[in-house]
């Protein structure tokens, strides 16, 4: 299916509801994304060719990138928290024919198009000296361009090891309803069906968001979008609208469950009977008092932006199987060794999918090389181990693994421990230096109340983990920090942190 279809069937259903009361319509919908098809030939742009997007969340960033869906073009989403040599780069290595952005980061736009002057750069809410973006899509018709075909999204790794990598999948052939296979798991597994109600907590430039957005308009759901993710905010919206799924990832689910029990009861969360959750492991203990409070409704993926594999695990089968990120639904998870052959049931190594679709990183033949080992499986880089019914179990990123005294001590396990902790808000393990043990467990905490962080509530923190790790697993220090680096769809900016412990080493 296509939005397409839902414009001519039910044209006045919602497609879009921004939290702040702002609606789009289907019928809205396809004609803004003609006309910015019709732009985008008008500018020269032939199947292939790459637009970029650098956009809050809002109507215009989805019709957008249907416009560029259905025009066979590639759609580079940027983060709006990234500087100008950031956002130069990515719009350098995609190869983008177009720049579209907001008012919001006019000075950032500014910069770009000093250092890249032929760019075409279009700004919604434009201010001189930029090209407004309504302005140019007025005269431009409603109806489709004569050569529609499907295009798909070339989308930029979080970096949270390093510098962001494009993913640049091969063009999709056919008709422009042809679906990703992430379409027939959300309807399949998770049984998300036509006409729901789907809420979007987090940014629309990260794949998940997205993804699960654009395919939630594919079965004429309504997306209610957040522009912000605010925990008490996500509960009213869920009671207001009766929003029947969302995609979460487990740092919201923190921030839901450490607010006050009177404001939690406040709201009717009755309504969620699909509460989807990825990008990060979530822990045991989280995500049992997710289910406790909602139901049996907190469903789970594990994938990657790369999307070479998929695993799924509904809420009944991980009460069963407490811990597990699920069973291979798209591709065959295989578990290796360091020589890349598969180990068996319960041994840990490094995760890698067979069969699934092709993985090529933009520009980077040496990193889609080390991405696949000798049979041809390709990693998102990650850790863990299998069962012997197939379930997967995560442990962490290969590059996080702490190595003290010749003992591997991933930091996964510390960290589930650790949020858990009354006290403590969110928090990161990492190796620091240190001369004797080559690297020591160092734990970065953000408290609650940062007015508390100090020499008790260190010794607290380490007592609750000495009570619950092994002895070589508990931290030797505890850090404490305001906030701590995080992508906006939760996932932990670690090698910042392990960056700045190693840059002021002496060892």
């Amino acid at each position: 299916m296509h939005p397409v279809h839902h414009a001519k069937t039910r044209p006045e259903a919602v497609a879009v509801q921004m939290a702040d009361g702002r609606q789009l319509t289907y019928r809205a919908l396809d004609e803004a994304s003609n006309r910015a098809a019709h732009l985008f030939r008008a500018l020269g742009l032939q199947a292939g060719d790459c637009i970029a997007l650098m956009i809050e969340n809002r109507p215009e960033f989805l019709e957008l990138c249907w416009a560029a869906q259905r025009a066979g073009l590639y759609w580079t989403c940027l983060s709006t928290r990234l500087v100008a040599d950031e956002a130069e780069y990515i719009l350098a290595d995609s190869g983008a024919k177009l720049f579209v952005t907001t008012r919001r980061y006019a000075p950032l736009a500014a910069a770009i198009a000093s250092r890249r002057p032929n760019l075409p750069l279009y700004m919604i809410e434009a201010e001189a000296p930029f090209d407004d973006l309504a302005e140019a899509l007025a005269p431009m018709p409603v109806t489709p361009i004569a050569d529609q075909r499907p295009g798909i999204d070339m989308l930029y790794s979080s970096g949270t090891t390093g510098r962001p990598k494009g993913i640049r999948p091969a063009l999709p052939e056919g008709d422009i309803a042809v679906a990703s296979p992430l379409f027939g798991v959300i309807r399949n597994v998770f049984g998300i069906g036509e006409g729901e109600i789907y809420l979007c907590p987090a940014p629309l430039y990260h794949a998940a968001p997205l993804r699960w957005s654009m395919n939630l308009m594919r079965l004429g759901g309504t997306v209610v979008l957040m522009e912000r993710f605010d925990a008490e905010a996500a509960l009213a919206l869920i009671e207001r609208y009766r929003i029947t799924c969302g995609q979460f990832v487990p740092t919201h689910f923190v921030r839901m469950l450490k607010l006050p029990d009177e404001v939690r009861r406040r709201y009717d969360v009755s309504s969620m009977r699909c509460a989807v959750h990825a990008a990060a492991p979530c822990p045991v203990r989280i995500k049992q008092a997710m289910i406790d409070w909602w139901g049996p409704v907190i469903d789970e993926y594990y994938a990657g932006t790369e999307g070479i594999g998929i695993c799924a695990i509904l809420a009944e089968d991980w009460l069963a199987h407490p811990g597990s990120v699920g069973r291979a639904v798209v591709a065959e998870v295989r578990v290796c060794d360091e020589a890349g052959e598969p180990l068996p049931p319960r041994a840990e190594g490094l995760i890698h999918f067979e069969g699934g679709p092709k993985l090529t990183y933009h520009n980077d033949p040496e990193k889609t090389r080390a991405s696949h080992n000798h049979y041809g499986w390709a990693s998102l880089g990650d850790v863990g181990w299998v069962d012997e019914e197939g379930y997967l179990y995560l442990t962490d990123r290969k590059s996080f693994t702490i190595i003290s005294g010749g003992v591997n001590i991933y930091p996964q396990e510390i960290e589930n421990l650790l949020v858990s902790h009354p006290q403590i808000a969110d928090a990161a393990v990492i190796g620091a230096p240190d001369p004797d043990l080559g690297e020591r467990v160092t734990a970065i905490i953000q408290p609650l109340d940062m007015g508390k962080a100090g020499e008790e509530l260190a010794q607290d923190i380490l007592g609750f983990c000495r009570a619950n790790l092994s002895i070589l697993k508990v931290p030797r220090s505890v850090e404490f920090r305001a906030d701590l680096p995080r992508t906006p769809t939760g996932k932990l900016l670690k090698r910042l942190l392990r960056d700045e412990f190693w840059d002021k080493a002496d060892v």
